[in-house]
């Protein structure tokens, strides 16, 4: 008889012991897509592996610039940070964004100028990931 619940709680400590928790969580971008529309840059992304996070907060910045026919920068008022944020809901521990930024300027960027945004981060702010995009938009 002793022999039998040896063994039993043998196999029941070997069961337990493998068990992976499911909860852990390995938060990673699936796709991250930036397009440009005028003055707008718009971000669409799906983000994975959050575990059971209820919700991510998802943070997009980027530099704008307003650029004579020449390529150059006319002046330094003609450039500004732009940002934007939101909290999407997660679900089956994914989750899909979206966000836009608009950049404004004062005196209006209006042709021949033309608004060109760079120093483009994606970043998570819930779980610290960031991603840089290389270039102008």
């Amino acid at each position: 008889m002793r022999r039998i619940i040896l063994a039993l709680i043998l196999a029941l400590t070997t069961a337990a012991l493998s068990v992976v928790p499911a909860l852990a969580g390995n938060p990673h971008f699936v796709t991250l897509n930036v397009t440009r529309s005028g003055n707008i840059l718009i971000l669409t992304g799906k983000e994975a592996g959050l575990g059971d996070e209820q919700q991510v907060s998802i943070e997009f910045n980027a530099s704008a610039s307003c650029i004579n026919p020449g390529d150059n920068h006319p002046k330094a008022d003609n450039k500004e940070s732009v940002s934007a944020t939101g909290t999407f809901p997660v679900q089956n521990g994914k989750a899909d964004f979206t966000l836009n930024l608009t950049a404004t300027f004062q005196p209006e960027c209006a042709p021949p100028m033309t608004v060109q945004f760079s120093g483009v981060v994606v970043g998570d702010l819930t779980n610290s990931l960031s991603v840089s995009f290389a270039g102008s938009f």
